[in-house]
C-alpha cells in the first residue's frame, strides 16, 4: 500500500485546532465569581474571622468537573497564611483565572482578523500571511514590592480589585515566581513616559523584587536576577539600555528600586547603561543637562522630580535637591554620550 505523506504544518495546525480548548463560556465566567465569593471568604478566615465566616468556609465546596484544576480548587492547602496571619491568597482561584483569561486571550489570537472589527469594508476572501510570529517584550522594568514577604505581593497580585501585577517576583532567598507569560501584558509600570513611549505594559517585562523600599537587596537576589536577566535579553534580544528601573520611567510616581540597588553590577553584565571614572572628564560649556535627560529617555515635565530620579539610579544618592552637583553633571555627561555615539 502507497503511504500518504501529510506536510508537517498541516500536521500541526490539525493538532493545535484539536488540543485548543473553547472559548470561555458564560458558565466560566459565573465559575469566576463563584471561586472570587469564595476566595473574599478566605480572606475573612484568619485571626479576626468571625466563626460563623470560619464555619462557613469550611463548609464551602467547588463544583465539579469545570476545569482541568477541579481537584485543585477542592484543596483548602491551597490557601496560603503568610507571616501577617490576616493576608492569604488562594493559588488555585489565582491559577483558575489566569488559565481560563489565558485561554480567552488566545482564542481572540486565533480568530480570523476579519473579526476584529467587522464595520471595514474588507476584500472578499480572507488570506492570511505566512509570516509572522509572537510580539515581545524590548524593555524590563525592575522595581521593589514595597512590602514585607513575597507572600504578601502574591496576597497583592492574585486579588483583581488591586489592579497590578508583574512578571516575575524575587524573593530575598533568591526563590523566583513566574506570574505571566512574557509575551503578555502584565499591569506593573502605569502611568509614565521614557523616551516616546507612553504604554510600557505594552513592550516591557516588570520584575518585582521583595523590599520593603528601604532595606538592602541581598546577594541571593541579586543573583536570581541576573539569571532572569540574562534569560530574557538572550530569548528576545532586549537592548542594553533598555534595563531601567520603575523610577526612570514614572519619576512622579515611583522610587524604585531604592538607592540601595546594585546598577553598576546589573550593568557591568549588560543590563543597563553605566558611567566610567569621571575625574578627568571636561564637561563642555554649552551642555545642556536637561536635554540631556531627555535624550537618555526621561519624562522632563517634572525637571525636579526627573533629578532626583536620575540621583537616585546613577549615583546612589537619595536627596530631595532638585538640581545637580557639578560631580552629578559630569555623570551624565558620560551617560549622554553613550546614547549619542
Amino acid at each position: 500500500m502507497k503511504k500518504i505523506l501529510i506536510p508537517a504544518s498541516i500536521l500541526f495546525i490539525a493538532i493545535s485546532a484539536c488540543s485548543r480548548k473553547s472559548v470561555p463560556s458564560s458558565s466560566s465566567k459565573g465559575r469566576i465569581e463563584q471561586l472570587k465569593k469564595e476566595r473574599e471568604l478566605a480572606t475573612q478566615s484568619g485571626d479576626n474571622a468571625t466563626p460563623a465566616a470560619k464555619s462557613k468556609h469550611k463548609k464551602s465546596k467547588h463544583q465539579p468537573s469545570l476545569s482541568p484544576t477541579n481537584e485543585a480548587l477542592n484543596n483548602d492547602v491551597a490557601i496560603k497564611k503568610t507571616r501577617d496571619s490576616t493576608l492569604y491568597f488562594d493559588s488555585a482561584y489565582a491559577n483558575y483565572v489566569y488559565e481560563t483569561l489565558a485561554q480567552a486571550y488566545a482564542d481572540t489570537i486565533a480568530m480570523s482578523p476579519e473579526n476584529n472589527d467587522p464595520s471595514l469594508d474588507y476584500a472578499k476572501g480572507f488570506v492570511g500571511t505566512t509570516n509572522f510570529n509572537m510580539r515581545k517584550p524590548n524593555f524590563v522594568i525592575i522595581h521593589h514590592t514595597s512590602q514585607n514577604s513575597v507572600d504578601e505581593t502574591l496576597h497583592t497580585f492574585t486579588l483583581e480589585r488591586t489592579g497590578v501585577s508583574a512578571h516575575y517576583l524575587i524573593g530575598k532567598d533568591g526563590s523566583i515566581h513566574h506570574l505571566v507569560n512574557d509575551y503578555l501584558r502584565a499591569w506593573q509600570a502605569g502611568a509614565g513616559k521614557w523616551g516616546n513611549i507612553t504604554d510600557m505594559n505594552s513592550c516591557s517585562v516588570g520584575i518585582e523584587l521583595d523590599n520593603d523600599g528601604y532595606a538592602p537587596f541581598t546577594d541571593k537576589q541579586i543573583n536570581s536576577l541576573l539569571v532572569v536577566l540574562e534569560s530574557l535579553k538572550k530569548r528576545f534580544g532586549i537592548p542594553q539600555a533598555n534595563f531601567i528601573g520603575h523610577e526612570d520611567w514614572a519619576p512622579v510616581r515611583k522610587n524604585d528600586p531604592n538607592v540601595n540597588f546594585p546598577w553598576a553590577i546589573l550593568a557591568a553584565k549588560g543590563f543597563g547603561n553605566w558611567w566610567s571614572d569621571t575625574t578627568n572628564v571636561q564637561v563642555p560649556i554649552d551642555f545642556n543637562s536637561t536635554q540631556a535627560l531627555r535624550i537618555i529617555g526621561y519624562d522632563i515635565r517634572d525637571l525636579g522630580r526627573t533629578v532626583i530620579a536620575f540621583r537616585r539610579h546613577f549615583c546612589g544618592v537619595e536627596s530631595t535637591d532638585t538640581a545637580l552637583s557639578p560631580a552629578e553633571v559630569k555623570v551624565l555627561y558620560c551617560l549622554y554620550t553613550k546614547y549619542m555615539y
